[in-house]
C-alpha cells in the first residue's frame, strides 16, 4: 500500500510537470547594455550622452519592481558612475539589488578586452583592476563571462577566466561558416580545455551565441520600425531634453501586444532548435541601450506577462534573468558535453570577403605605445614593491606613488578594450587612449625617478663615481649619469642604447670600472650618435653608469678606453628587378652564432647560417604592399577591421641602398628601400643589429631588427616578407596572447584566401621544417601569414580610405599618415635550440631594461663619499619560470572573505587607506609539457629563499588569478564531458605550500599574496 501510494505521488508529479510546462521552452531574458569603452566616442562623451544614465535609470527601475533584473559588464563606466554620478540613494539601491541577485556583475574586468592582439600581462591586469574594485566595494566575485563582441576568440581567454574562478564562459563572434555548422549540429556549447598542458585542470564550459549574437532581433513583421528598443538610439553629444530619441520602437499596446509576443516567441523557438536543452538565452539589449530604462521595462513587462499567460499556446515561458541563472539551468541539465582542445576561433570572418584580420595591424603606433606603457608599468610595479617591503622611512610618499601607478593601470587596462588596442576606433578616441597612456607614463617616470634618486636604502654600497675614474684625465669633459633597471627576475647581459650628441663617450660602472661600449653616428640624424653599452644586470636589480662625453676623437685610432668608435661604410645603391643577375658578390657579417650574407648586387639579405649546426638557410627580406580597394561599388574593401585584397603583395621599391657599421659590440646593417629609382628619400628602412662578443650568452642568438615604415600612400598595406629555403608547407605558428603557440596551416578558400590566412602575432611567430626553425619576436601586435612555401610575412602598417557610408559616418576609414618604427628580433636554429630560447627572448624584448638619464650632459661631478645604505639583493628565478607580477595593488579588502563581507556590511571605509603591506606575486611556467627535455619539467622553488632580496617573508596565501579567492575555498563547477577525465595537467586547484616551497608545472600561473616582516 505504501509502495502504491508512493508510485501514485510520483505519477502525479510527472503529470503535473507536463501539464505545467516542463516540456516548454524556458526563456531567460537577460537585460543588458553593451557600452564600448571608446570606439566612436570618447569616454567623456559617452558618459555624458548615455552611459551615466544607464546605471542611474537601471538602478531606479529595478528598485521599483522585484522581478526585474540586469547584468553589468564593463567596469570602467560603472566605476566612473559610482565615483562621480551615483547619489547615496543610488549606492544603497545597488547594494540591495546585489544582495537580492537582481543586479549581476559579469566578467568584472575594467573592459571587455580584445582577444587577438592583447598581451597576457594586460588581460590579467585589466581583469584584476575590475575585480579588485568589485570585491573591495561590494564583496562580489564575478563567475561568468560575457565576451560577446571581441573579433574572434582566443584559447588563452578561457584559461585565464578559469584561473580567475569563473564557472562558465560566453563568446559570440566566430567564423560565420563555422557558426552555421555548429548551429545546425547543436554544437554551440562545449567544454573548452584551452591549454594542452593544463588539460581539464582549467577547463571551462563555453556557450557560443547563435547568429543573432548579443543584440535583440530588431525586425518586426508588423512594423517598419525596429523592435524591442523602446528607448531608441542614443544621441550625441547631448541627450534630448524632451526624452524623445530617434528610432524608438513601436510601443506595446493592446493593439500591438499579440504581434510583439508572436514575434518574440518565433525567435525563441528558432533559437531553441540550435541548442541541446530547452533553455534559451534571449539577450535583451544591444549597443548603448537602457539609458532610459523606464520606457524599456514599461513595454517589456506586459509583453512577458502576456506570453506567460498564453504559454500553453506558445509553448514558451519567459522570465527576466541574470546570466548565472541561465548557466545554473544548463549545469543542472547534467548532460555530457563535447570537449574542445586548445584550438582558438581566429581569424574571424562575417562573410566570404569580410575577413576581420586587418585590425591585427591597424594603428600600429597605438599598439606600440600601449605595450610600452605596459612594460614601463611592470617595471615600476616591481620597483615600488621592493620599496614598500624594504622601506625604512624614505622620503617617497606611498600614497603619491600609488596614485601614479593606478593612473597607468587604468590607462593600460582601458586600451585593452576590443575597440581600443585593435585600432578600430575613430581618430579622436585613438588620441584619447594615447593621451591617457602618455600621461600615465609621465607620472610613472616621476615615480621611477623618485625611487631611484631619493631613497638612501636603495643605493648599492660604494661610491657611485669614484675618484679613479678621473685619475688619468684632468679634462673638464661633460658627464651624463644613467640608471639601468632590469625588471625581469633573471640575470641578463644585454645591449642598451643611449643617444648622445658627442662623437666619443666612455662608460664606467658605479665602482669606476670601464664598461664595454660602442659609439656610432645615428642612422636617422646627422647630429646624434648611438652609444651601445654592454649591461650585465641581476634580476630585479639596477646599476648606475657614468658616461664621459668628448668632442675630441680618440688619440688611438678606434678605441677610447673600452669604447669602440665604429665607422659607417656606404655601399652603392642597387636597382632590384627579377631580370637582374644577383648573388655574385656576397658580404658576410659574422658573430659567434650566425653568419649573415648580404648580396651586393641587390643590397638584400642573401642567407643566414646557424654556426652551431652549420646549417645555411637561404633568406631574403623586402617590403611589399597590398593595394586595397576604397570604392564599395568596385568590390570588397579594407578598413580598420577587415583586410581584403584581390592578389598578392607586390614589391614596394625599385632600388636599395645599404650601409654597414662594423663593430666590436654590435654590427649594424642599414638597408634603405626607394619606391622609385630616382627618389632621393627612402620609403622603408631595415636596421639589423648583430650582437658581437656574446659567446655563450643569450644575445648571441638574436638578430635585432627595427624598421621605418611610412607615411604610406593611401590604400596601401605594408608587409615585411621574409622568404627562405625552408620547406614548411605554408604552415606557420603564432602565439595566443603571448601564452601559447598554435599551428596555422594554410587553408584554401573559394575566395579571399590571402586575408583569411592572416593571424595575430602578439609576441612570437615562426616557421620550420624538419631541421630548422626561423622565428620572429615582437614588441607589439602584428598580422602575420605564410602565403608561400618558406615564407613569413608580417604586416607592419596600414593606411586606408573608403567611401562606405558607415565608415565615413563614424570616421573609421583609417587614414593613418604616421611613420611607424616597430621592432622584431629574429632567431634561427634547430627546433630544440629555439624552443629553449624564444619564450625567454620574447620577454626580454617586451621587458627591456629601463634606462633613465638622470641629468643632461654637464661638468663632471665631484667625487662622492661612499653611501652606506642597505643594498638591493637580486631576485632570480629558474630559467623556465617568469615573474609575471610583483606589485602592491593597494586594495583595502580583507583576504578573509567572511571578514571582508563583515567589513562592507558595517560600512568600513575602504578608501580610508591603502594596504601597502600586501604584495601580489604571480609566477608562470613558460613551457608546455614535452616542449623541452629539461625546461618543461615542473620547477620547485622556495619563495622565502628566492625573495630574500626583498625582505623576510613571513606568510604566503595562494589566491585565484585576480586575487579575490582563497584558492582552497575556490570550488568551480564540474561539467560532464563525453571524453571523461583527461590525465594531462599538473596539480589540483588546491595545490599547497609547504615551508614556503611551491612546485609550478608546465604552463601554470600561480598567484599569491605575500606578507613580509
Amino acid at each position: 500500500m505504501i509502495i502504491f501510494c508512493a508510485c501514485l505521488v510520483i505519477l502525479q508529479v510527472v503529470l503535473g510537470a507536463e501539464k505545467n510546462g516542463a516540456d516548454k521552452i524556458q526563456t531567460f531574458v537577460i537585460p543588458h547594455s553593451h557600452m564600448d569603452v571608446g570606439w566612436v566616442y570618447t569616454i567623456q562623451e559617452s558618459m555624458h550622452a548615455y552611459a551615466g544614465n544607464v546605471y542611474s535609470s537601471v538602478v531606479e527601475e529595478l528598485s521599483k519592481e522585484t522581478h526585474r533584473k540586469f547584468i553589468a559588464v564593463e567596469q570602467e563606466f560603472f566605476r566612473l558612475w559610482w565615483d562621480s554620478v551615483a547619489t547615496d540613494k543610488h549606492k544603497k539601491q545597488v547594494r540591495q539589488l546585489l544582495k537580492e541577485g537582481r543586479l549581476e556583475f559579469i566578467i568584472g574586468g575594467q573592459v571587455m578586452h580584445d582577444e587577438a592582439v592583447t598581451d597576457l600581462d594586460d588581460e590579467i591586469l585589466q581583469l584584476t583592476e575590475g575585480h579588485g574594485f568589485l570585491y573591495e566595494t561590494f564583496g562580489v566575485r564575478p563567475q561568468f563571462s560575457w565576451h560577446v563582441d571581441p573579433f574572434g576568440a582566443s584559447a588563452t581567454t578561457p584559461v585565464l577566466f578559469a584561473l580567475a574562478g569563473f564557472n562558465a564562459h560566453l563568446i559570440s563572434r566566430i567564423d560565420y561558416d563555422l557558426k552555421d555548422d555548429m548551429q545546425k549540429n547543436k554544437r554551440l556549447q562545449f567544454v573548452w580545455r584551452g591549454s594542452p598542458s593544463l588539460g581539464e585542470q582549467q577547463e571551462i564550459f563555453t556557450h557560443t551565441m547563435d547568429q543573432f549574437s548579443y543584440c535583440t532581433p530588431s525586425h518586426l513583421p508588423f512594423s517598419n520600425r525596429s523592435g524591442f528598443y523602446w528607448n531608441g538610439v542614443a544621441l550625441f553629444p547631448d541627450p534630448p531634453k524632451d526624452g524623445v530619441y530617434p528610432n524608438m520602437s513601436l510601443p506595446v499596446t493592446k493593439d500591438t501586444l499579440h504581434s510583439y509576443a508572436q514575434t518574440m516567441v518565433d525567435n525563441i523557438q528558432q533559437r531553441a532548435a540550435w541548442f541541446r536543452t530547452k533553455h534559451v538565452l534571449w539577450p535583451w539589449g544591444c549597443d548603448k541601450q537602457f539609458y532610459n530604462s523606464s520606457v524599456q521595462f514599461k513595454n517589456m513587462d506586459p509583453l512577458l506577462d502576456y506570453i506567460n499567460q498564453h504559454s500553453e499556446d506558445f509553448g514558451v515561458t519567459v522570465q527576466y534573468a541574470t546570466l548565472s541563472e541561465y548557466f545554473q539551468a544548463i549545469h543542472q541539465s547534467d548532460l555530457s558535453w563535447e570537449v574542445r582542445g586548445s584550438q582558438d576561433f581566429l581569424p574571424y570572418s562575417t562573410e566570404p570577403f569580410q575577413a576581420w584580420t586587418g585590425f591585427y595591424t591597424s594603428r600600429n603606433v597605438l599598439k606600440g605605445v600601449a605595450r610600452r606603457a605596459s612594460s614601463r608599468l611592470h617595471a615600476a610595479e616591481s620597483l615600488f614593491a621592493q620599496y614598500c617591503v624594504g622601506n625604512l622611512g624614505s622620503p617617497v610618499p606611498k600614497e603619491w606613488a600609488l596614485e601614479r601607478l593606478r593612473a597607468l593601470r587604468w590607462a593600460v587596462s582601458e586600451v585593452q578594450h576590443h575597440d581600443g588596442i585593435t585600432g578600430t576606433e575613430s581618430p579622436k578616441v585613438a588620441d584619447m587612449y594615447l593621451q591617457h597612456l602618455t600621461q600615465g607614463m609621465v607620472g610613472v617616470e616621476e615615480l621611477l625617478a623618485a625611487l631611484f634618486l631619493l631613497p638612501q636604502t636603495l643605493d648599492p654600497p660604494g661610491a657611485l663615481y669614484r675618484q679613479d675614474i678621473r685619475k688619468t684625465d684632468s679634462s673638464q669633459d661633460p658627464e651624463q649619469h644613467v640608471i639601468v633597471y632590469n625588471p625581469l627576475a633573471w640575470n641578463i647581459t644585454t645591449l642598451i642604447n643611449v643617444t648622445v650628441t658627442f662623437p666619443m663617450a666612455t662608460v664606467y660602472d658605479e665602482d669606476g670600472h670601464p664598461v664595454p661600449a660602442q659609439i656610432q653616428r645615428s642612422a636617422e640624424s646627422v647630429s646624434s650618435y648611438d652609444l651601445f653599452i654592454v649591461a650585465a644586470l641581476r634580476g630585479l636589480h639596477y646599476r648606475k653608469y657614468v658616461i664621459r662625453l668628448s668632442e675630441s676623437p680618440c688619440r688611438e685610432q678606434t678605441t677610447c678606453g673600452s669604447t669602440y668608435a665604429a665607422k659607417v661604410v656606404t655601399f652603392e645603391r642597387q636597382t632590384v628587378n627579377p631580370s637582374k643577375r644577383s648573388g655574385r658578390r656576397r658580404l658576410p657579417v659574422v658573430n659567434n652564432c650566425y653568419k649573415l650574407m648580404f648580396d651586393q648586387d641587390t643590397n638584400l639579405l642573401h642567407s643566414i647560417t646557424d654556426r652551431k649546426k652549420n646549417k645555411t638557410v637561404k633568406a631574403t627580406q623586402d617590403f611589399r604592399e597590398y593595394h586595397s580597394n576604397g570604392d564599395v561599388d568596385a568590390g570588397p574593401i579594407s578598413d580598420n577591421y577587415m583586410f581584403s585584397t584581390n592578389g598578392s603583395a607586390i614589391p614596394a621599391y625599385q632600388s636599395v641602398g645599404m650601409e654597414i657599421v662594423p663593430g666590436k659590440v654590435v654590427t649594424e646593417i642599414r638597408q634603405y628601400f626607394y619606391r622609385e629609382e630616382s627618389d632621393e628619400d627612402y620609403a622603408y628602412a631595415i636596421y639589423t643589429r648583430v650582437p658581437e662578443g656574446f659567446k655563450g650568452l643569450v644575445p648571441c642568438h638574436r638578430i635585432e631588427q627595427s624598421y621605418r615604415v611610412g607615411p604610406l600612400l593611401v590604400n596601401r598595406e605594408a608587409v615585411l616578407v621574409t622568404s627562405t629555403s625552408l620547406r614548411n608547407n605554408r604552415t606557420i605558428f603564432t602565439d595566443n596572447n603571448g601564452y601559447q603557440m598554435l599551428r596555422r596551416p594554410y587553408r584554401n578558400f573559394t575566395s579571399n584566401s590571402v586575408a583569411r590566412n592572416y593571424y595575430p602575432m602578439v609576441r612570437a611567430a615562426y616557421m620550420e621544417d624538419e631541421t630548422t626553425r626561423l622565428g620572429f619576436l615582437s614588441e607589439r601586435a602584428h598580422g602575420v601569414s605564410g602565403q608561400e612555401q618558406g615564407q613569413l610575412e608580417v604586416m607592419l602598417h596600414r593606411r586606408l580610405w573608403n567611401n562606405q557610408e558607415w565608415n565615413l559616418g563614424y570616421n573609421l576609414t583609417l587614414n593613418d599618415t604616421s611613420v611607424v618604427r616597430p621592432v622584431l628580433w629574429m632567431i634561427l636554429g634547430s627546433q630544440s635550440t629555439t624552443a629553449s630560447l624564444y619564450q625567454r627572448e620574447a620577454l626580454e624584448l617586451q621587458h627591456r631594461p629601463v634606462v633613465m638619464l638622470i641629468d643632461t650632459p654637464q661638468k663632471a661631478w665631484r667625487a662622492q663619499e661612499s653611501q652606506n645604505g642597505a643594498p638591493i639583493n637580486p631576485v632570480v628565478l629558474p630559467p623556465n619560470l617568469h615573474l609575471l607580477t610583483l606589485s602592491v595593488p593597494g586594495w583595502g579588502y580583507s583576504s578573509n572573505h567572511t571578514q571582508n563581507i563583515w567589513d562592507i556590511q558595517r560600512g568600513k571605509d575602504s578608501k580610508g587607506g591603502s594596504d601597502f603591506d600586501r604584495v601580489l606575486l604571480r609566477i608562470m611556467h613558460l613551457y608546455e609539457v614535452g616542449e623541452d627535455p629539461v625546461l618543461s619539467k615542473p620547477a620547485t622553488i622556495n619563495l622565502k629563499e628566492v625573495l630574500q632580496g626583498l625582505g623576510e617573508l613571513r606568510l604566503v596565501e595562494e589566491r585565484s588569478l585576480t586575487g579575490t579567492w582563497d584558492i582552497s575555498e575556490l570550488q568551480r563547477w564540474k561539467w560532464r564531458t563525453v571524453q571523461g577525465t583527461n590525465p594531462a595537467g599538473g596539480r589540483s586547484c588546491a595545490g599547497g605550500i609547504q615551508d614556503f616551497s611551491i612546485t609550478i608545472s608546465p604552463k601554470e600561473i600561480r598567484t599569491f599574496f605575500l606578507h613580509f616582516t
